[in-house]
């Protein structure tokens, strides 16, 4: 290897570098919302991200001048997209109860990440998808009514004469 390349790529690593540590932390936080997985354990989440720091990483002289955060973001989307896309239904991964996203569907929770948690418009949001800007609307609706809707109240949760219904 020449030197001029060693030096490139001892300055490719030290960007990077200062890109996960600027940028990693949100981005873990958006993968965690995706998987609906609690903060503290998130091993889906952490996969998800790593092979999208993987994906900008090797696509990091290419960028130029793109915002690698968009780039990484976008295929940290994709990514959680087309795997659910390819497992429908029979998921093998089924979030713990308890969060505030565990309710949503992961097309419910994608949408609700990028319309409020990364501040994407409609209309690019229908664009990623491949989806009618209306079809994002009444999705995120629908969502935002599941998420909002107020917990039971312990007297709806009790049956008759405080037993708990079966």
């Amino acid at each position: 290897m020449r030197p001029r390349h060693a030096y490139d790529d001892v300055r490719r690593a030290q960007e990077f570098r200062a890109y996960v540590a600027g940028a990693g932390g949100r981005l873990l936080h958006t993968a965690t919302l995706l998987t609906a997985e609690p903060r503290d354990a998130n091993p889906r989440a952490q996969r998800l991200l790593t092979l999208a720091l993987a994906r900008t990483y090797a696509y990091w002289d290419r960028l130029h001048g793109e915002d690698p955060y968009d780039h990484t973001r976008r295929y940290l989307m994709t990514r959680f997209a087309l795997s659910t896309l390819r497992y429908g239904a029979r998921l093998p991964f089924r979030p713990p109860p308890g969060g505030p996203l565990a309710e949503l569907s992961p097309q419910e929770r994608l949408i609700l990440v990028m319309r409020l948690h990364e501040g994407i418009g409609e209309d690019q949001t229908a664009a990623l998808l491949g989806l009618p800007v209306e079809r994002v609307r009444a999705v995120q609706n629908r969502a935002m009514a599941v998420v909002l809707r107020p917990a039971p109240k312990p007297a709806q949760l009790m049956g008759r004469a405080g037993t708990v219904p079966s």
